[in-house]
């Protein structure tokens, strides 16, 4: 199998890939692989039956293995393509670990696309798809063409296949117009590869480099999937390992989590990236805000290392302070790739959020209900609640990611006046929490809304922000969120 070298890309025609899970981004892979020629083999432990509606977005071409994992597809491939959510540890991997190439779809889109169109990769616990969907909205803004995807909910391989069928059809008057050429990667009509990187995605990288990156923060997230925080930590690390001085590294100078392995990553890197910061407490080389402005100093960009005036933070269209971390570490990223400074600035004042962030969904009888379904995680929450100064119904639970809930007691004792708990980890978090307000119980989401709208009055705040995962009730946190916001919308329907 030909690795990637310098600006060469993976060539995979002809080769047997096999191809782990068949959620987006397996299915991405696999669609992707089949139409650049390889012969691919998915293998899900799902069934035919549950896998229903993926199998029928799923190239004619590609062989199914499903309902496990047989040993005899792994050993017979060139190249093993896993999905994020799928344990490294598991029992055919380990058996071809080190001697067949295992990668993500995140190591296979870059190695697919070479270094030609450079990818930008944002990082961290907490607000990865708010400052990916806003980096990529400013620098579309500023005139770039962009492809937007990873963790944040359109897989990579299935984005470039999109564009490189875009590019075909441009070409189709040429003699030679075919997917399978490099060609058509080459010609995808894109400046910047924008994603979302996760941990899990992380963990499957070898050669990926990104023009810029950034780790917005690091805190305790997936300690069912890994040993410690430290552990956790080191893999968000990884986004830089293969970053060198022509690229950039963003960090938030206020987390001292990412601080510190960021630091003790860069410490024993022979070449470092450039490097600048954010902070919402105090001036930084990168963004920073102080007294209720954002001004930026970097000596990277074309703009020159003084210190000038970006934005008022009133002027921000997403509010909260983590949404304010989220809005600097977007722009240290597209001042250092010259974006022109009015198109971040415009992006800054009309980019409206995500689903499922913080979401308004309606205000009834002057109490209003937030969708926060995102906040699966304990630091999720807390960024959530310090955003709030009027009193809260706060809607917590789900499947416990072994997280530690007790971290939530200060802000919980001083902003939340009923807590309504859910899920399989309710009883632990009424353990950690419920001595400190009143604290109900509900068997589903439904119960938890009406519970929460029984003791709710004028000004308060109803938030479903579960700092859980979704898995025990819903598809995932995009099914929660959205069944969240039917039960509040049918509020006053005959």
């Amino acid at each position: 199998m030909r690795r990637l070298q310098g600006n060469r890309v993976l060539e995979v025609r002809g080769k047997e890939v096999t191809v782990v899970g068949l959620g987006r981004s397996g299915l991405g892979a696999a669609n992707l692989l089949a139409q650049l020629g390889a012969r691919v083999t998915v293998t899900d432990k799902k069934t035919e039956g549950e896998l229903k509606g993926a199998l029928s977005k799923l190239d004619p071409s590609v062989q199914r293995s499903l309902a496990g994992h047989p040993e005899e597809v792994f050993l017979s491939a060139d190249m093993v393509v896993v999905s994020p959510g799928v344990p490294l540890d598991m029992l055919p991997l380990s058996v071809i670990k080190g001697r067949i190439p295992i990668i993500g779809e995140l190591e296979l889109s870059y190695q697919l696309v070479g270094e030609e169109k450079p990818f930008i990769a944002i990082t961290g616990t907490n607000g990865k798809s708010t400052t990916t969907a806003l980096l990529d909205f400013m620098l579309r803004k500023g005139g770039y063409r962009t492809i937007l995807g990873g963790n944040i909910g359109n897989a990579l391989t299935e984005e470039i296949y999109k564009r490189i069928g875009e590019s075909v059809n441009r070409r189709v008057g040429e003699v030679t117009v075919s997917p399978l050429r490099r060609v058509a990667v080459s010609n995808m009509g894109v400046d910047y590869i924008v994603a979302e990187v996760s941990s899990f995605q992380l963990e499957t990288i070898e050669q990926f480099r990104p023009k810029a990156s950034a780790i917005l923060n690091i805190t305790p997230d997936h300690l069912d999937r890994y040993h410690a925080l430290k552990e956790y930590a080191d893999t968000k690390a990884r986004i830089f390992e293969k970053q060198n001085r022509e690229d950039l590294l963003v960090i938030n100078a206020d987390d001292p989590t990412t601080m510190e392995v960021a630091n003790e990553k860069l410490e024993i890197k022979s070449e470092r990236p450039r490097i600048l910061y954010f902070s919402r407490k105090k001036e930084v080389e990168g963004v920073y805000s102080i007294n209720g402005r954002v001004y930026y100093n970097t000596p990277h960009s074309s703009l020159g290392p003084h210190d000038s005036l970006l934005i008022n933070v009133e002027e921000i269209r997403i509010k909260g302070v983590h949404n304010l971390e989220n809005a600097m570490a977007a722009s240290a990223i597209a001042i250092f790739l010259n974006c022109p400074l009015e198109a971040v600035r415009d992006a800054l004042r009309t980019f409206s959020g995500l689903e499922h962030r913080l979401e308004f969904v309606r205000e009834l009888d002057g109490m209003r209900y937030i969708n926060d379904s995102k906040g699966t995680n304990v630091g999720a929450v807390i960024k959530s609640l310090e955003s709030f100064s009027d009193p809260l119904i706060l809607i917590l639970g789900g499947r416990d990611k072994g997280g530690d809930f007790s971290l939530l007691r200060n802000l919980v004792r001083e902003k939340v006046k009923t807590l309504v708990l859910i899920g399989e980890a309710k009883e632990k978090i009424r353990k950690a929490l419920g001595d400190l307000t009143e604290t109900v119980m509900a068997d589903d989401l439904r119960e938890a809304v009406y519970l929460s709208r029984s003791r709710a009055v004028e000004g308060d705040v109803v938030l479903l922000s579960p700092a859980c995962a979704s898995f025990d009730m819903f598809l995932d946190f995009e099914d929660r969120g959205r069944q969240f916001k039917k039960i509040v919308e049918e509020f006053g329907l005959k």
